[in-house]
């Protein structure tokens, strides 16, 4: 049975994790790496001889910018997948790196089973995040309270968010199971929706206007 290989290169100006990149790929049947770069330049002067499906590149370089490069290396191939590697998980510049076309971000250092994971999202879906910048993102759309709402509801809302029933919010708000349906019939109200997964993505579209205006 043949194997359909995916190539990737890597970008990170860290040399002591250029051998990391290479062992852990050396375990993967269907992904290959072609190359590790200490700088956007040298990846893009290599990029017609290597021809990757996939590359990471770190955000922070010196005196480069990977968010920026993005656009760099679509010029080169539209399709290719683009993944910023950061140790930091700020939900700003998260949004800013999906927002210039990246389509995922990994914490740094990134691990064997997490780089292989993000391969496989790739393929498969063609996005990926690490688990901690999932949480980042979900705790500061949780944390944003929308004006429409009171500040009952935003509390019930922030719960609904992280999949809690009307029982356990009822629990953790000490009112009662009828109180919550109550705030949560109010809140369909407000978002001209009939359940909750309506709501969610409302919410969800309410959030993204207002985090780009």
């Amino acid at each position: 049975m043949q194997i359909n290989v995916l190539n990737s290169i890597v970008v990170d100006s860290d040399f002591s994790l250029h051998q990391s990149y290479r062992d852990y790929y050396d375990m993967y049947l269907e992904y290959s790496l072609k190359g590790v770069y200490p700088s956007i330049q040298e990846a893009l002067s290599n990029y017609e001889r290597e021809l990757p499906d996939i590359v990471f590149s770190e955000i922070s370089l010196p005196n480069e910018c990977g968010i920026e490069s993005i656009q760099l290396f679509r010029k080169l191939n539209p399709k290719v997948k683009i993944i910023m590697l950061s140790p930091e998980n700020d939900y700003e510049l998260v949004k800013k790196a999906f927002k210039n076309g990246a389509n995922g971000f990994l914490s740094k250092p990134v691990s064997e089973r997490t780089l292989y994971n993000a391969l496989d999202s790739i393929k498969w879906s063609g996005a990926t995040m690490s688990n901690d910048i999932v949480s980042t993102i979900v705790s500061s759309f949780q944390r944003k309270s929308v004006d429409i709402f009171s500040e009952r509801e935003n509390q019930v809302i922030d719960y609904l968010c992280q999949g809690d029933t009307y029982k356990t919010i009822a629990k953790k708000l000490f009112v009662t199971v009828s109180a919550i349906n109550f705030h949560v019939q109010n809140i369909y109200l407000k978002l001209n929706v009939n359940s909750k997964s309506e709501a969610l993505q409302k919410l969800r579209e309410l959030e993204f206007s207002r985090s780009v205006a």
